[in-house]
């Protein structure tokens, strides 16, 4: 698996699209839960570009399935203290190395501020629900802490988990999405990371800037 803590990730060039991000709360046919949300409601902000690859892969859903979304964009200071919180606890579970290592195994479930595809516009946290909109179970909690199970392939997980995070997959995966294979609810398009995954020249989507809110 390559993290996001991966030189390679960071050296992929940027041309910013100028992109504007939309806000789900205007968006009628995606469904949002408000576990994350926050004064400002960045939780429900996206990249256009994402929002409409979202309600197409919707639709390739079988009848009576929904997305649910629970987070999309974080200002960089906010990921920056998810990030810088989750090295100090990691730091307490497993003392003794340097901070390259507690860098790189933070990276698994929290990305580096300075590549977070989140703080791009260009990620979505986001489950499945039908059509009451209870959650369905995929294994895990969305955000669970670092463990296998979160790993989109996890085999330790109910048969039942396991189809719907395929259903999940499939339709993200058709419509241009990339998932972070530590986190199965963690999908993008257009950032860093989803360049150098698929072969593409540049990101479309750097940091998130005021004039794009």
């Amino acid at each position: 698996m390559i993290l996001l803590s991966d030189p390679a990730i960071s050296r992929m060039p940027l041309e910013e699209s100028g992109e504007a991000l939309l806000d789900l709360r205007t968006v009628q046919a995606l469904r949002l839960d408000p576990r994350l949300a926050d004064a400002d409601g960045f939780y429900a902000r996206l990249r256009l570009g994402v929002v409409d690859r979202l309600v197409t892969a919707q639709t390739l859903l079988q009848p009576g399935l929904r997305f649910l979304i629970v987070e999309g964009f974080r200002p960089v200071d906010l990921q920056t203290r998810y990030f810088d919180a989750h090295v100090d606890r990691l730091r307490i579970a497993y003392p003794g190395h340097d901070d390259k290592w507690y860098h790189q195994r933070a990276s698994r479930y929290i990305s580096p501020p300075e590549v977070a595809p989140h703080v791009a516009g260009a990620a979505v946290d986001l489950t499945l629900c039908g059509p009451d909109g209870a959650e369905l179970w995929l294994g895990t909690e969305v955000n669970d802490t670092d463990t296998d199970t979160c790993h989109t392939a996890s085999t330790a997980i109910s048969p039942e988990a396991r189809e719907h995070r395929r259903t999940l997959g499939d339709v993200l995966t058709r419509v241009g999405l990339v998932n972070y294979p530590s986190e199965w609810w963690h999908w993008s398009y257009g950032d860093r990371y989803w360049a150098h995954i698929t072969g593409a020249s540049a990101a479309r989507y750097g940091p998130v800037t005021p004039d794009l809110l």
